[in-house]
């Protein structure tokens, strides 16, 4: 387990969010992205949550929706990881898994991508 204060994971989740390819983040579009402590149910078994609306599950979009959002959970990440390296590997790919979410790749898919 790591410690880290909420504020410098949220700067390496940005730092890991900057090292994404571009064409990975290009497409985002109206989505924001959130560092939490932990889920709702508090439980620690949960890295990272897509919360909105695949861009595969929308037929009209951009008529002043809120932004969907991709939160990143810190405690479950400190408790997961055992060195910074861990850690950042682990961001990077809580970040990846997410933003599939967004384009609409599933769970079953990311598995046999090796992000899941």
């Amino acid at each position: 387990m790591i410690d880290m204060d909420s504020a410098t994971f949220e700067a390496l989740v940005v730092e890991e969010l900057d090292l994404l390819p571009d064409d990975m983040v290009d497409g985002l579009d109206n989505i924001v992205f959130v560092v939490e402590d932990r889920p709702e149910d508090g439980s620690l078994d949960l890295l990272g949550l897509y919360d909105g609306l695949a861009l595969t599950e929308r037929d009209r979009y951009g008529q002043g929706e809120l932004p969907d959002r991709i939160i990143v959970y810190r405690e479950p990440h400190l408790e997961a990881c055992d060195s910074i390296d861990d850690l950042r590997d682990e961001v990077h790919t809580t970040l990846v898994h997410e933003i599939a979410h967004f384009y609409g790749i599933d769970d079953d898919r990311l598995h046999e991508l090796g992000w899941a």
